[in-house]
């Protein structure tokens, strides 16, 4: 039986301004939802995740997941917005100097 208290779901997941530009994380991480998408959308599950990123619990990482597929649009939106900017960096940075 376990001795730990209780973990309300709905606190595992927050957002603010100052931090990852308030884009969704797992709370009192700088972990974003979409960084775990990425990581699933490898391939990787959960439990996975978490020993690729050895200080989130099982039970945030699915938090994650669970407020992905609850607001993919919002997450698939915020992936895009990340390739875009790869992209752009990329083409910018492998420029050859003049």
């Amino acid at each position: 039986m376990s001795t730990s208290a209780p973990v309300d779901i709905g606190t595992l997941i927050t957002r603010s301004l100052e931090i990852k530009g308030g884009n969704p994380r797992i709370a009192g991480t700088g972990v974003t939802v979409q960084r775990i998408v990425g990581w699933h959308k490898l391939g990787f599950d959960a439990g996975a995740i978490t020993q690729k990123i050895s200080y989130l619990t099982v039970g945030q990482s699915y938090a994650a997941l669970a407020y992905y597929h609850a607001n993919t649009a919002e997450i698939e939106n915020l992936l895009a917005e990340e390739n875009t900017d790869y992209d752009r960096l990329c083409a910018e940075f492998s420029k050859k100097p003049a």
